[in-house]
């Protein structure tokens, strides 16, 4: 039976904060399907920020780790990353030999750690040398331009076309096949290109990403390469597949925070739900913010205490039964894109609710006007409109889970936030809105909200980094309309607290 998976093994150094070195070329063997394995080189004290110091073991115990491998378990490809010594290099070359001469022939791609971001050399003459000797027992050599100088033993180059001369170069020397990578060369796209022994040139580019999270960027792509090698038809079909996996890696970064400087990659973009929080989780800080200001403006803190003049909760309450005309469109648009029978009756459910209290508020509302001769409002206040129409607009152009995440806060929020006004509220029988703050702080909306919270994350559970990242945005977004919401109807001069029939007529829930 052949094995269910590519066996990969990475011979590099490590990375304490996982970004680099055997620790992201086992996050990239994984992301591509491959079984990992490592050997350490040399252990190292770095950070997103630089390297503090670098500790080589002695060879005796490469040798012992690599003889442990390879005596037990059969390599079907190999990735070599930082080589830290001359000795290092040798004995990692003379494996590979004894390898080939008991017939055994890993895929080998070799990664010459040479040259730090800033320019400095890593590596001593010596060592220099012995990396050169090493391109010769490798299948595929990934070097960046800095790296491509030290191995031909010539200045960096320039242009795109002396970069090619010096891997054509290379390849012919060596009889190995070499990546070169022009990502050093700037401008929007990242120039790489597959140029065998025999001068053949295959040009792999991709876009350009603007991002800071860049470390770890040479060992991910080459790992990737080696897990993927095996599985392929050749360099070209592998080459490709990595680089469209690391762009999406790149993009994805940022948003891991991890580190406060050139951050680490997102080996694991591709991967929906794969070690990714619950969107929920994800944008619990942006709703707890917009809670906290909410609870301090001038309106929230005077119908908190009761002193919010009936006029203007009954703005409110008129604005808010303009607003659910809209937000029940959305909520059936959100039915209708729902993948499963349960999603679709909730929000159908919620649809329905919303257009029932909005028909009983705009009636009250009517029955009062109509009752003390007061004049009507002249419509949707532009917040009102603004809310409205972002709603509609995600619901219009966006997908089923763009739409979950626009209506979400009104839900959470709403929950939150009546929950801290019915424990500042006390007894509810003897406030003059008990029974509007009790209705957003009871059990029931509690569940409701608990449900909403629910669908948000199964429907960002199948999507991609840049599929929640766009369900963060429209979230973050509707969060921002909330605060304006409650912000737009200031306490001013009133009837200083409202009698039980003017909160009938201005349609708090019974």
């Amino acid at each position: 039976m052949s094995p269910s998976r590519v066996r990969a093994l990475s011979i590099a150094g490590t990375d304490p904060t996982g970004g680099a070195g055997i620790q992201a070329d086992l996050k990239s063997f994984a992301a591509h399907g491959a079984y990992g394995m490592a050997v350490v080189t040399a252990l190292v004290a770095q950070n997103t920020r630089g390297v503090r110091a670098v500790h080589v073991p002695e060879p005796e115990f490469l040798r012992a780790q690599l003889e442990a491998v390879s005596d037990d378990v059969t390599v079907d490809s190999v990735k070599i990353g930082m080589l830290a010594t001359p000795q290092v290099a040798h004995e990692v070359t003379a494996w590979l030999d004894r390898q080939r001469a008991a017939g055994r022939s890993p895929v080998v791609v070799l990664d010459p750690v040479m040259v730090a971001t800033s320019g400095d050399r890593l590596l001593d003459r010596e060592a220099e040398i012995a990396v050169r000797e090493l391109v010769g027992r490798a299948d595929l050599v990934t070097p960046n331009l800095p790296e491509l100088a030290v191995l031909v033993d010539e200045p960096r180059a320039q242009t795109w076309a002396q970069a090619l001369d010096q891997a054509t170069r290379l390849a012919r020397g060596s009889g190995t096949t070499v990546l070169l990578k022009g990502g050093h060369l700037g401008g929007p796209t990242s120039p790489d290109a597959l140029v065998g022994p025999d001068g053949a040139v295959v040009e792999v580019a991709a876009q350009r990403v603007a991002s800071t999270s860049t470390h770890g960027t040479g060992c991910s792509l080459s790992a990737a390469v080696a897990a993927l090698r095996p599985a392929r038809d050749g360099w070209p079909e592998a080459v490709r597949e990595a680089k469209q996996w690391l762009t999406g890696a790149i993009a994805a970064g940022a948003r891991l925070e991890v580190g406060a400087g050139h951050g680490p990659v997102d080996h694991l973009h591709h991967a929906p739900g794969l070690g990714a929080r619950p969107f929920t989780a994800q944008v619990a800080g942006l709703v707890a913010d917009a809670v906290e200001r909410s609870q301090d403006l001038p309106f929230v803190r005077a119908l908190a205490d009761g002193s919010l003049p009936v006029d203007r909760f009954e703005e409110y309450v008129r604005q808010d039964a303009l607003y659910l005309t809209g937000y029940a469109r959305v909520l059936a648009r959100a039915s209708e894109l729902a993948p499963d029978g349960e999603s679709q009756a909730f929000f159908a459910r919620g649809a329905a609710a919303c257009l029932d209290v909005e028909r009983r508020l705009h009636e009250q509302r009517l029955a009062r006007s109509a009752r003390d001769g007061s004049r009507q409002g002249a419509g949707a206040s532009p917040v009102t409109t603004a809310y409205v129409d972002h709603l509609l607009a995600v619901a219009a152009t966006g997908s089923y889970a763009d739409v979950v995440a626009a209506v979400l806060p009104c839900y959470w929020v709403y929950a939150d936030l009546g929950a801290r006004l019915r424990a500042r509220a006390g007894d509810l029988t003897a406030h003059p809105y008990g029974d509007w703050v009790g209705t957003y702080g009871d059990e029931e909306f509690a569940a409701l909200t608990a449900q909403a919270r629910a669908h948000a994350d199964a429907a960002g559970r199948s999507l991609d980094a840049a599929g929640r990242a766009r369900m963060c945005e429209v979230l973050a977004v509707s969060c921002e309309h909330e605060v304006a919401f409650f912000d737009q109807v200031r306490p001013a001069p009133g009837p200083a607290r409202a009698t039980s029939d003017e909160l009938v007529n201005a349609g708090v829930p019974a």
